[in-house]
């Protein structure tokens, strides 16, 4: 099949870790409560580091501080035919403010192994769940120069050149 051109939704996820188990929220999406990193959509006005900031706070009632780009990744859902373009961020938690109301949808956080995740897996919101775990097992980092500016416009003008095979579950884009 043929690539497809997309201008795919800009989304930012938060990874952190503390002794072998990663920061996840459970969402009811559709109806259903699956996990996912910290996440999500980007606004009109706002840098990626801000917005991985926002929706680690709004998501989990934590302060994220962004120290490395793991990844940028271009999905397509297949159910919904939706491109997705992920900016993950590696970074550490502190200052949890548990007098937060958490995000509308977000039922609790959890620190998982990569053992309980992989137990969850038909649960997991999208295939980049996962896929950044492994990305940060590994080792992955990248400075966060590449993208320290980026907003919402230029973030996702890098995903429209990119073609997505719709074979391919997740594209790692390289900067």
């Amino acid at each position: 099949m043929a690539a497809m051109q997309l201008t795919p939704e800009v989304t930012v996820a938060a990874i952190t870790e503390v002794g072998g188990r990663f920061l996840l929220v459970e969402e009811r999406v559709n109806g259903r409560l699956l996990f996912n990193q910290p996440a999500g959509h980007v606004e009109h006005g706002e840098t990626l580091l801000a917005a991985v900031v926002r929706e680690a706070r709004e998501e989990t009632a934590w302060r994220f501080d962004p120290q490395s780009l793991l990844g940028v990744y271009l999905w397509r859902n297949p159910a919904s035919e939706r491109a997705v373009l992920r900016f993950a961020f590696t970074g550490e938690v502190s200052h949890h403010d548990d007098t937060l109301t958490l995000d509308r949808g977000i039922v609790g956080t959890h620190w998982l192994t990569p053992v309980e995740l992989d137990q969850r897996r038909s649960r997991l919101r999208s295939p980049l769940v996962q896929r950044c775990v492994r990305d940060y097992l590994s080792g992955r980092r990248q400075g966060l120069e590449s993208v320290a500016e980026l907003d919402l416009q230029r973030a996702a003008s890098l995903g429209a050149r990119v073609p997505l095979s719709r074979r391919a579950a997740v594209t790692s884009i390289a900067l």
